[in-house]
């Protein structure tokens, strides 16, 4: 008897009757009694060893729905956010009557749907996408896995701005076209917050609770660009180009390694031969004491000032 293989699931997921029509209704029955294939999505089958993983779930989702990834699972398949556990979305036409499997959540909508292919996987296209993210993962009353969406949704609007991935007025039209949508004055903010150089949540955090302007000191410049003495170019977190002090929010994902320590040294020597003071605050140091590291920083700028 011949075993279900690559040649007839070439991706590891197939819908049920094609692989019939390859073979037979009675031998796909007998592959799935002894285990050989598995059911992932109703109509939709998958070898043993793809069944858990997530392209081959967000598969059979498609292929279940006839519709492309949306919300969470596109910005997953466009590279934006981590593979979750949590269910795959699909959005489909109002005209479609289809239910919610178990691994798969189904959502309708009346609007055109632009898509992307992303690793042989449709999707709905970024901007659209990371709107229907957001304001899923701002209504926890439908959503039960909310509080632990929330954080990653914000981080990859973070990502696709930064990466030019979508623009910001792109993704503020989108959600303007939403109309009243939940959490919309939250992306709002944050758009804003990138759009004047954020490039991460711990500098989000330093521009909210940290970092001093107006009255107390002259407006800072994010991401302040300084060519440094070998021709290379270093944009600081925060700057003050007048007193010529930077401020660097050293996130742990990127500064907790040896190498990445010592890069940041060689570049605050390079910095100081110029004349720059960089105050570097640790994630721990901004997150526990946040109103000593902004009395830091005004000390600091005050008496460069004061000094020109």
């Amino acid at each position: 008897m011949p075993r279900p293989d690559d040649v007839l699931l070439p991706h590891g997921v197939a819908r049920r009757v094609d692989v019939a029509a390859a073979t037979s209704t009675s031998t796909v029955g007998r592959w799935l009694a002894r285990g050989q294939l598995l059911v992932v999505a109703p109509g939709v089958v998958a070898l043993p060893d793809r069944a858990a993983r997530w392209a081959d779930r967000a598969r059979a989702a498609t292929l279940y729905a006839g519709a492309p990834l949306s919300h969470l699972s596109a910005l997953i398949a466009a590279g934006l956010a981590r593979p979750t556990a949590g269910p795959l979305h699909v959005t489909v036409g109002f005209e479609r009557c289809l239910r919610d499997a178990p691994d798969v959540r189904v959502h309708r909508s009346g609007r055109r749907l632009a898509t992307i292919r992303c690793d042989g996987l449709d999707a709905v296209e970024p901007s659209r996408s990371l709107v229907d993210a957001w304001s899923w993962a701002w209504s926890p009353v439908r959503n039960v896995r909310a509080p632990a969406e929330q954080p990653v949704v914000r981080q990859a609007v973070i990502e696709a701005v930064r990466t030019r991935m979508v623009r910001a007025p792109e993704v503020r039209r989108t959600s303007a076209r939403f109309g009243r949508h939940a959490g919309r004055a939250e992306l709002a903010l944050l758009l804003e917050l990138v759009e004047r150089g954020c490039q991460s949540e711990l500098e989000v955090f330093g521009v909210q609770h940290v970092l001093p302007g107006p009255p107390a000191l002259p407006a800072y410049v994010q991401q302040h660009r300084v060519v440094l003495p070998d021709g290379r170019a270093a944009e600081l977190d925060a700057a003050w180009p007048e007193a010529q002090v930077a401020v660097e929010l050293d996130g742990a994902a990127f500064h907790g390694s040896r190498a990445a320590r010592e890069r940041d040294l060689r570049r605050d020597s390079a910095l100081a031969a110029l004349g720059w003071v960089v105050l570097r605050f640790s994630y721990e140091r901004l997150i526990s004491d946040p109103d000593g590291c902004r009395r830091e920083i005004e000390a600091v700028v005050r008496h460069r000032l004061a000094d020109r």
